[in-house]
């Protein structure tokens, strides 16, 4: 294989919806209209490789700002794999984030190879999945996320990723496909969280709250808005409150990931982070 057979640039919104109907095929089970709220942040931090001016390979490196960026959605053609497509797009991705630090949910298979780039093991997050047994809950807290409190969700979120992602944001907590609630006390959010529906069932993500009981009352509201269906909630290993809350409603672990980062980890709220957003994106 020639080398100047591969060329490498970003893709357009049809090329990002080819790479989502790719990593369906993996199994990831992405939800239905993930690929415009994952455009939002960083348009051109989607690239793809193509052999040949066919699609081969895909990648996500989301630039937050100056200081961090994400890694994900990282999958070849099944039919062209081992034939250093994926390590070249890999090798371009890398050089986009520059000297940012960088973030991924590496599978297990792959991360001794992330090692290698420079990657170090923070934490595993555990993908929790079943038909949750719950009622809706009667409290008067919760509150439908609508545009008068999308700027309130913005900044309770802030301290639970390592940049500002206003734009990523500002798009998640709207749409047909998913929907967000917020507990508000005295004006104050003290938790949110948003489901979404999936090509098979539905998950939840972010789930984040001030404390275990205030996570547990948002999951099941957001459990009941998608009642009877198959419902995912990756959670921090070191949040055991996160892992209970998922165990208590019949969800059980059916694979994990490893959350790394090149770079200095950032220090995150693990014990009020209970649903991370989405292992694509961080």
């Amino acid at each position: 294989m020639m080398a100047d057979s591969i060329q490498i640039r970003s893709m357009t919104a049809a090329e990002v919806d080819l790479a989502v109907d790719w990593a369906a095929a993996e199994g990831w089970n992405p939800g239905i209209d993930d690929a415009t709220c994952f455009r939002a942040e960083d348009p051109d931090g989607f690239l793809m490789a193509f052999l040949d001016d066919e699609p081969a390979a895909a990648i996500s490196v989301i630039n937050y700002g100056a200081s961090f960026g994400f890694l994900g959605f990282y999958i070849c053609r099944p039919d062209l794999r081992g034939r250093c497509i994926g390590y070249r797009l890999w090798q371009a991705g890398v050089a986009r984030l520059g000297d940012r630090v960088v973030g991924l949910d590496g599978v297990v298979d792959q991360q001794d190879n992330y090692r290698k780039s420079g990657f170090e093991f923070a934490y595993r997050n555990i993908r929790q999945s079943g038909v949750p047994a719950v009622e809706k809950p009667d409290d008067l807290r919760l509150v439908r996320i609508g545009p008068a409190l999308s700027d309130a969700v913005v900044a309770y979120d802030r301290p639970f990723f390592p940049a500002p992602r206003d734009k990523f944001l500002q798009c998640w907590l709207n749409g047909d496909t998913r929907t967000g609630w917020a507990l508000l006390e005295d004006g104050r959010i003290t938790g949110y969280g948003v489901v979404r529906a999936c090509r098979d069932g539905a998950k939840i993500g972010p789930l984040f709250a001030d404390d275990a009981d205030r996570a547990d009352l948002l999951f099941r509201q957001l459990a009941a808005t998608m009642p009877g269906v198959t419902v995912a909630l990756d959670t921090p290993e070191p949040n055991a409150d996160a892992v209970a809350l998922a165990r208590r409603y019949g969800l059980t672990p059916v694979f994990e990931t490893a959350r790394m980062y090149r770079g200095p980890a950032p220090e995150l709220p693990l014990p009020k982070l209970f649903g991370v957003t989405t292992f694509e994106l961080g």
